[in-house]
């Protein structure tokens, strides 16, 4: 795979679809923080509405919003002066407020994460759908390690739960957008995680819920692999217990390498799929040194922990009033949800996903037939997007 390649597709997996992409996303996100001479929340400048700026559906890109908490408590005991939530919105909000979809981000996502479902031929169509995109505290874009001031930046930033950020959205789209109630729910991978425990908190919020390659809980073999990818980033001296004065390369490098192995299926690599995509004469070795050397481009060391610390906590049943029994609360999920697992995923196993589904008196369990692994809920190869296209668009009433 040439590097052009890879890094289009680790793009696409963090959510980026294209370099200027990334560099505009960069400059929103700058311009956003610098508007907090707001006092404690949000300036409700509100949403578009239909008739405002129609030319805009057709590009099929977000508008950057930025949505801010004042002394934002988290499950860990620690409060956030200000907790900022970054979201982005495709389409326009009918007079009813009932046309939205929201879609939360996945590991280290940003707002566009989504886009392989968005579009006039895909599973959701912004000429009738209002998208709210949002991101994942410690994307280094919403509230992180890295742009948090002292006394809570870099390490000392708090481990926030997925429950931690279904909260913070609850309010944002109560209170900024004025939204009730969603049409549905989509997510992939944490932001499946986040799907799940909508469902959980709030049974009624949504007409429907959708989650691809991601599961209840994070279960003990999870959280193994996350604590072994931890440990390959903080074994690099230059880490410095997250008091880093340079990136440490070294430890990233690392990192992505225990990353990718789990990120694709053990066939996706004996059948060398990754030479559709790359030039004649393109060997492994080269293949490797990419995923080591871009995972994802830029991504801080402490950001990147942050959210694997989020993804170990994840467990509907630790939600109150369920006294950390899973089973109990995956019982009590009263929208139609439809579950998609991959049947090669090493992060979320399909094994997990079937014990879940049983619980359930909602489902439709739907797997993804497909060997890239963790990633084809994501709609990374022709196959998978037309799959997922079909089946969400399908169940969603497209």
């Amino acid at each position: 795979m040439n590097t052009k390649s890879l890094v289009v597709l680790l793009m696409l997996l963090a959510g980026v679809s294209a370099t200027a992409q990334d560099k505009a996303r960069a400059k929103e996100t700058k311009e956003a923080q610098t508007k907090d001479a707001r006092s404690t929340e949000a300036t409700k400048k509100g949403p578009p509405t239909q008739g405002q700026d129609a030319a805009k559906d057709k590009s099929e890109k977000p508008e950057i919003h930025e949505f801010v908490i004042a002394n934002f408590r988290t499950e860990s005991g620690v409060t956030l002066p200000q907790a900022r939530v970054v979201y982005g919105t495709y389409g326009h909000l009918n007079a009813a407020r009932d046309n939205v979809v929201l879609l939360p981000s996945h590991y280290m996502a940003d707002c566009h994460g989504y886009e392989w479902l968005i579009g006039p031929d895909r599973a959701l169509d912004t000429s009738k759908l209002f998208l709210v995109a949002t991101e994942l505290f410690g994307n280094g874009h919403s509230s992180s390690p890295s742009n948090t001031q002292e006394p809570l930046r870099g390490p000392r930033f708090p481990v926030t739960t997925i429950r931690d950020n279904v909260e913070a959205v609850h309010r944002l789209l109560t209170e900024e957008l004025q939204v009730k109630h969603l049409r549905a729910i989509v997510g992939f991978s944490m932001g499946a995680q986040q799907a799940f425990q909508w469902a959980v908190s709030y049974p009624a919020f949504a007409d429907k819920i959708v989650a691809t390659a991601g599961t209840a809980k994070t279960y003990p073999h999870g959280v193994v692999r996350l604590e072994g990818q931890i440990a390959a980033l903080t074994a690099d001296a230059a880490f410095q217990n997250g008091d880093y004065t340079a990136p440490p390369t070294k430890g990233l490098e690392a990192f992505a390498t225990v990353w990718t192995a789990w990120l694709f299926s053990q066939e996706w690599w004996r059948k060398e799929l990754w030479r559709a995509s790359s030039p004649p004469g393109t060997t492994f070795e080269q293949t490797l040194h990419e995923f080591r050397t871009n995972f994802i481009p830029g991504a801080d060391a402490n950001n990147l922990i942050l959210q694997c610390r989020t993804w170990e906590k994840h467990d509907v049943g630790a939600t109150p009033g369920f006294n950390g029994d899973v089973e109990k609360a995956l019982r009590s999920i009263k929208a139609p949800f439809l579950y998609m697992p991959s049947e090669t995923d090493l992060y979320f196993p399909i094994g997990d996903a079937r014990y879940e589904a049983a619980m359930m008196s909602t489902v439709t369990l739907t797997p993804i037939p497909s060997l890239w692994g963790h990633t084809a809920g994501a709609g990374p190869n022709p196959e998978d997007l037309k799959f997922l296209n079909e089946k969400i668009g399908k169940f969603l009433g497209r």
